[in-house]
């Protein structure tokens, strides 16, 4: 996962801060799931290499790092993807994704017949989805790999920083919840497949050691570093690997307080990592795939531990990403809130949403997902604008902050039930004195909002701007450089306004 920190940073606000299988499912109303499924493998799958194409457009882009220079999906890619056909075929039980899930392995073996890879977390990957695999087809290849990835993954353990695998083979830089959870939820499923013990001991220490360190009160961190310091960027793959671990284990051994860890950061994701209800946009390259791995083992404590409470907000997703699939190809896109861009899309990115698509229960709901109307700012699309958590009072997570040039702004996509007049709320601070924004709505501007100064960077204010007529369903607000002067942002609120 080369490109995993430096792309992720940029797409995604950064804060200082076995069993039986999953039973299969549709999504949001029939037909909806083998639609998206067709449409990804027309548009990704190469049946003669048997191997993913990194984009739709089959041309060679950014993120160059699978083999054909990059034309074919690099190694952890391949992984998300085989875990999506298996996603498929689990639901389906067709014939035709039983073979795509054999074919994608052996298509892979072909390029990486040694599975040589620096990255523990991308042979972590490969590891679990073998394990997966083994218990979807019975098949002693996948459980073999899976066994011997794991205990090369395993042997880069040791006591530094409290104990945890390195993320890195090479250089011993950092330590990470996508190295170690993932791990621990292979582990769980390795003793389920063998009986041995040895596999569950270690996958409660794994967890133990990613609980201790990286987490508080279900609010999962990303790494440490070499020399010791923690790294709190907020990723949705971090939550889902964590409280994926965590019901693994509640599953293993019965002991509540795992069920009560994965509750802890399922509701910590649900209700901070989202724009009016539907999950974040966290960019392209790895971090479009992201939200898949949140998605699944969410799905996971509705559909085997009784967690159903978590339901309607997948069921709300699916619907979302699908809404705004393209009409021309059934693709979706990294924003679920907004409509997929006409451009070429990455596969990982566009198979996040078919595989939500593929494990989530309908609910007969195919038409407009109205958001709950509160947009958090540090959630938004920002363009320059860096992040914090310092001063009391934010809302959320924390909120944008020193936002005083021009090439700054903010896009908000919002989702409304009904077409007319809305109120914004803005709630800010403007320690330094008033501020000036430029607030343009579906690429119109709409006025020049004044912020009045609040008294200090702790104090929060709110502007208002009533009458802002808004269509049903997807509508853009954009915040630009107005007046001038700083201004820290918290939250945005869209409500309707009856004439």
């Amino acid at each position: 996962m080369r490109a995993r920190i430096a792309a992720a940073c940029v797409a995604l606000f950064a804060l200082l801060q076995a069993g039986p299988a999953v039973q299969p499912a549709h999504a949001t109303v029939p037909g909806d799931a083998d639609a998206a499924m067709s449409a990804f493998v027309d548009a990704f799958w190469d049946p003669e290499k048997k191997y993913f194409y990194t984009n739709s457009d089959h041309r060679v882009h950014e993120h160059a790092h699978g083999p054909e220079g990059g034309l074919y999906t690099d190694f952890w890619w391949e992984a998300q993807l085989w875990e999506l056909v298996m996603d498929a075929y689990e639901r389906t039980r067709s014939p035709e994704y039983r073979r795509m899930l054999d074919d994608v392995y052996a298509g892979f073996v072909a390029y990486y017949p040694d599975f040589e890879n620096d990255f523990n977390d991308d042979l972590g990957w490969w590891a679990l989805a073998s394990a997966r695999a083994y218990e979807l087809t019975g098949d002693d290849t996948y459980l073999d790999r899976s066994k011997q990835l794991f205990d090369r993954i395993w042997a880069e353990r040791d006591d530094t920083h409290g104990g945890g695998i390195w993320w890195r083979r090479d250089v011993r830089d950092q330590k990470n919840v996508a190295t170690n959870a993932p791990a621990a939820i292979t582990a769980t499923k390795l003793h389920a497949a063998t009986g041995e013990a040895s596999y569950l001991s270690r996958a409660r220490s794994l967890f133990a050691w990613v609980k201790e360190n990286l987490q508080e009160d279900g609010h999962v961190y990303d790494h440490f570093e070499a020399d010791g310091t923690l790294v709190k960027w907020d990723f949705t793959y971090n939550f889902g690997t964590y409280i994926g671990a965590a019901a693994a284990l509640y599953e293993a051994t019965g002991t509540a307080s795992y069920l009560a860890d994965a509750r802890a950061a399922a509701d910590w994701a649900t209700a901070n990592l989202t724009n009016g209800g539907t999950l974040l946009h966290e960019g392209v390259n790895d971090g479009g795939g992201f939200k898949a791995l949140l998605v699944r083992h969410l799905n996971v404590l509705v559909t085997r531990h009784g967690q159903t409470k978590y339901l309607p907000f997948l069921q709300r997703n699916a619907t979302q990403a699908w809404q705004h699939r393209r009409p021309s190809d059934d693709l979706m896109g990294p924003d679920w809130s907004a409509p997929a861009p006409g451009t070429f899309l990455q596969s990982l990115t566009a198979a996040a949403p078919v595989s939500m698509l593929q494990i989530v229960e309908p609910d007969g709901n195919g038409g407009l997902q109205p958001e709950n109307g509160v947009y958090e700012a540090e959630n938004a699309r920002s363009e320059g604008i860096g992040g914090e958590s310092s001063q009391p009072g934010f809302t959320g997570r924390g909120y944008l902050a020193g936002w005083n040039a021009a090439d700054q702004a903010l896009t908000i996509h919002v989702n409304v039930g009904r077409a007319g007049p809305h109120q914004l709320r803005f709630r800010y601070a403007a320690g330094a004195g008033d501020a000036g924004r430029r607030v343009l709505v579906n690429g119109a501007q709409a006025t020049d909002l004044r912020f009045p100064a609040t008294d200090g960077w702790g104090q929060w204010g709110t502007a208002v701007l009533d009458g802002v007529r808004l269509a049903l369903g997807h509508n853009t607000i954009r915040l630009e450089l107005g007046g001038g002067n700083y201004l820290n942002l918290d939250a945005v609120t869209v409500r309707h306004q009856d004439t």
